[in-house]
């Protein structure tokens, strides 16, 4: 055989032993890729069910959110609400109860304010409210006993046994005549509650109440004690 012969056998050989190399590279190729897109569609399934459940808990935040929010809003609702009523009950006590009331009950109005007479210096310093003795006087306001005794409580045996009551306003109410005294000096009392009870003590022609109101605690700073009393909404 000939070198020639040789020589072309062997380019054969390498041909085809190239060939085989190319095919088996190419097949690995095809299974590599087969594997890489395998494993991009698995990425792509856990990256879609990743998204899925982000998506599905930001939703279920949102939600929780909204009902925490409307549980708010129905709590500060039912507050204001309770608010509202329990301002319109104070309210309505309010109304209930009257700032300035009568001194006594079932009365007659005798000898009036400023109404000249013998019985008197000058002319009437109060408002003559005819009860029988033994009637219940109460405060016609709140506030603080300031003067009670004997001799009008300082004011003179004119007054018999008084009682006068300092109220917040800078206003002074006068009891007098008086059978029994029920309260002191300093004493804090509220409107309507007993402080005596009437009589005919003093320079009095029959069982009464000698009521004043006056801007200072003493004798002589009187005003008419029915138009005050109705100034205050008390039907007198």
């Amino acid at each position: 055989m000939s070198s020639r012969s040789l020589s072309r056998s062997s380019r054969t050989s390498l041909l085809r032993t190239r060939a085989a190399v190319l095919v088996g590279g190419l097949g690995a190729s095809v299974v590599l890729g087969a594997g890489v897109a395998a494993a991009a569609d698995t990425n792509a399934a856990a990256s879609t069910a990743t998204a899925v459940q982000a998506q599905a808990a930001a939703q279920a935040k949102a939600v929780k959110a909204t009902e925490a929010k409307a549980a708010q809003a129905k709590a500060a609702k039912a507050a204001a609400g309770a608010k509202a009523k329990a301002a319109a009950v104070k309210k309505a006590a309010a109304k209930k109860t009257p700032s300035w009331v009568d001194p006594v009950q079932k009365y007659k109005l005798s000898a009036s304010f400023a109404q000249a007479g013998g019985m008197w210096q000058s002319t009437h310093s109060g408002q003559d409210f005819a009860v029988a003795s033994g009637t219940k006087v109460v405060a016609a306001h709140g506030g603080t006993v300031v003067k009670a005794g004997g001799n009008g409580a300082g004011d003179g045996p004119a007054y018999g046994n008084a009682v006068v009551i300092k109220h917040g306003n800078g206003t002074y109410s006068q009891y007098a005549h008086l059978s029994r005294i029920d309260v002191k000096a300093g004493q804090i009392v509220k409107t309507g509650q007993r402080i005596a009870l009437s009589g005919n003590t003093g320079n009095s022609s029959g069982p009464h109440l000698h009521f004043e109101i006056r801007t200072k605690a003493s004798y002589g700073s009187a005003i008419d004690p029915v138009a005050f009393l109705r100034s205050k909404g008390v039907t007198v």
